[in-house]
């Protein structure tokens, strides 16, 4: 629905997750690269969660929405066609 977001992958995951998370949940978040090693963090969810879900759009609402562009936009937007 987003795209390759890259680095931004592992952390849009886990906001999303988060959104749905409850108390007493573990959750584990595993990140890798192009060779570029890997990392992995151990949450366990408490009690503050409740409090705190409302604080943000949640993930879904943020992704719903986007603008939907095609590449020629992006192409545009990133500077990626250079005319010489």
């Amino acid at each position: 629905m987003v795209g390759n977001t890259y680095a931004g992958a592992a952390v849009l995951g886990l906001t999303a997750i988060l959104d749905e998370a409850r108390p007493g949940d573990r959750v584990l978040m595993v990140s890798y690269g192009s060779g570029a090693g890997s990392d992995a963090f151990s949450f366990q969810i408490t009690d503050k969660i409740v409090e705190r879900c409302d604080r943000a759009l949640r993930t879904q609402a943020y992704v719903e929405r986007r603008k939907t562009i095609d590449y020629g936009t992006y192409v545009r937007y990133r500077k990626k066609l250079h005319m010489h």
